[in-house]
């Protein structure tokens, strides 16, 4: 068992390439593969790694130990199809429609298919999911999808996966913890990665890690907002590393807004909410998703479909702008919400089924939902678009990999079906890790000594400018608001061309502005100043993909709606964004085709019918 989460040789008998110039700049630790984040996907890439090829040396790099990971805030559940009326048929369907036909096909089928096996793999390794009284795993109804196929451990299923992940990867020691390392820049030679710079935070000190292969699995970006359900660690910040070395960012337009945050701190009240029968009601008590395409209930035999609160989530989250620019939303000193009614559920279901959205409730807004309904409006809540990768997890640039919610396979088009996530990080976390493999088998080991130790100089020369700027008038916070109130006030559930445009222009001038940035503090150790600062300049790279998209794409199609364009539009946008990073100018957008293999394009139909 690994007993020290930071020692400096990694073990194992893979091939070792000594680099004698990179260690005369930095103190160089060396792996076979180096993952860069330490949640789900990062987790599950690590175990598959250490599993396939037990004498591998592997380092797992995360700016947070492995439980704060943002894995653990997941409530609701992980998608898979195992009960009889289901089939993968089934949940390809939803994931496709679901997402618009942004989708590429192939993925999909990838991902329905492999989701049992992991879920199971899961149960095996001692994940507690919730049972039904004959024993078998029980699921639960979630937006969009028309069969019940969500697994769920009550509401803490990502905190129960995630530590199940984690106890699991203690009884491999080839894998080699580096918690609390903060990643700066990919080293690249020869067009292929070779690996990367971090800052050991207790030390502030930097160093080079050497690696064969790169995997990515450092989560979103949803920090760029004001108002979300994000933890303060997503900040792009490998999506910045991956898009700086050249890897293009894919679909950074399409932002997920979550129905049900709660309205004065954003936390997120989970899907499985409304999937165990809770209702959203506007100021006059009524359903209004009604209004809005997803109802009302149809009787099916001797069950009911709920179609409204269980519309995917870009729909009920825009049925919400509608009604409140009607009056019709409730007003509170946190600004216009909807409320979310589970008195009928009782107390009871709720403790058995919700007992974490009970406490959040009562803990942050003094509202109990079994007496009263809970206040909720949207809040950005998931990333759809990250760096580009094909159905093997590989990204363009050789070497590298990426998984989760930073990476961009596709199989969430132009809106995530609740519960695919937490199953697109297990599938794909150990996807990359088999193709990272494959990689090890077909490439050599060194590269140029001179250019890898030319690139450490580089990234440690940065660090050093940063330091030593005074005098300066701009600061990491004022910025930081700035960045925040336009991505929210111009990128949000509607866009204009107008909106976008004011919005881009506002990014390159604190890009620029962003250059003049001074740390007030200069120390060493656990430099939070200088972490922010470094954050967000990746939060301002992120930005300025998703703006530049929003603005190219001319329709409106699932989390992506234009007021000027109101309508999707197949003939010029059944395709993938490429933002492609430019240094000091705006980003170049290109295209590349949809994978569509047998689902053409249709229309999202949540009326209520059964399909």
């Amino acid at each position: 068992m690994n007993s020290s989460p930071n020692r400096r040789t990694p073990t194992g008998s893979g091939v070792n390439y000594r680099n004698a110039e990179v260690e005369r700049i930095l103190e160089t630790l060396h792996a076979d593969v180096a993952i860069l984040g330490a949640g789900g996907a990062g987790l599950r890439a690590a175990i598959a790694l250490a599993q396939e090829s037990p004498a591998l040396r592997i380092a797992l790099v995360s700016k947070v130990y492995p439980m704060r990971s943002h894995t653990c805030a997941a409530e609701g559940g992980a998608a898979g199809v195992i009960k009889g009326d289901d089939s993968l048929e089934h949940h390809f369907n939803d994931t496709v429609g679901g997402g618009d036909w942004l989708c590429d096909q192939d993925a999909v089928d990838y991902l329905v298919r492999e989701a049992p096996r992991e879920l199971i793999q899961l149960e095996h390794w001692g994940c507690p999911w919730s049972r039904e009284p004959d024993g078998s795993v029980a699921v639960r109804p979630f937006g969009g999808m028309k069969k019940q196929r969500t697994w769920f451990a009550a509401d803490k299923s990502g905190f129960h996966i995630l530590h199940t992940l984690f106890q699991t990867s203690l009884q491999f020691p080839s894998i080699e913890r580096y918690d609390e390392y903060y990643a700066t820049d990919l080293i690249v030679d020869d067009g292929r990665c070779r690996g990367f710079t971090a800052i050991e935070m207790r030390s502030g000190q930097m160093k080079c890690f050497l690696a064969r292969a790169v995997i990515i699995a450092s989560g979103g970006a949803g920090r760029m907002f004001p108002f979300t359900t994000n933890g303060a660690i997503k900040t792009g910040d490998g999506m910045a590393l991956a898009y700086r070395a050249g890897v293009p960012l894919k679909d950074m337009e399409f932002v997920q807004y979550h129905p049900t945050g709660l309205p004065n701190t954003g936390t997120l009240l989970t899907e499985a909410c409304r999937g165990e029968g809770g209702v959203l009601l506007n100021r006059h008590g009524r359903r209004f998703l009604q209004d809005y395409g997803m109802g009302p209930e149809t009787p099916l035999g001797k069950a009911v479909l709920k179609t409204m609160e269980l519309g995917p989530r870009d729909r009920v989250s825009q049925a919400f702008w509608h009604d409140q620019r009607k009056g019709n939303m409730v007003g509170t000193q946190w600004g216009d919400c909807m409320l979310l009614d589970m008195r009928h559920l009782g107390e009871k279901k709720i403790d058995e089924r919700l007992p974490l959205v009970r406490d959040m409730a009562i803990s942050y807004l003094g509202v109990d939902p079994v007496t009263d309904p809970v206040p909720v409006r949207p809040v950005v809540h998931y990333m759809m678009g990250g760096i580009d990768t094909d159905i093997r997890a590989a990204t363009p640039l050789p070497g590298l990999f990426a998984a989760g919610e930073c990476a961009c396979v596709s199989i969430n088009g132009a809106n995530r079906l609740g519960s695919n996530s937490l199953t697109e990080l297990l599938v794909f976390g150990r996807r990359a890790a088999l193709s990272a493999l494959e990689f090890l088998d077909s490439s050599p080991a060194a590269g140029n000594a001179g250019v890898l130790a030319a690139r450490a100089g580089e990234a440690q020369a940065r660090l050093r400018e940063l330091f030593g700027r005074s005098g300066e008038t701009e600061t990491v916070a004022g910025l930081r608001r700035e960045l925040t109130t336009t991505m929210e006030e111009h990128a949000g559930i509607y866009r204009s061309g107008e909106g976008l445009a004011e919005a881009c222009a506002t990014l390159a001038d604190l890009r620029r502005r962003y250059r003049s940035v001074t740390l007030h503090d200069k120390t060493n150790v656990y430099n939070t100043d200088l972490l922010q600062a470094l954050e967000l300049g990746c939060m301002l790279d992120c930005a300025e993909a998703v703006t530049a998209s929003a603005l190219a794409r001319r329709e409106s199609r699932g989390a992506h709606q234009r007021l000027d364009f109101t309508e999707r539009d197949d003939a010029n946008f059944l395709r993938h964004s490429l933002a492609c990073y430019r240094g000091d100018e705006a980003p170049a957008i290109d295209y590349r085709d949809v994978v569509i293999t047998r689902s053409p394009p249709g229309v999202r139909d949540y009326s209520g019918e059964q399909k």
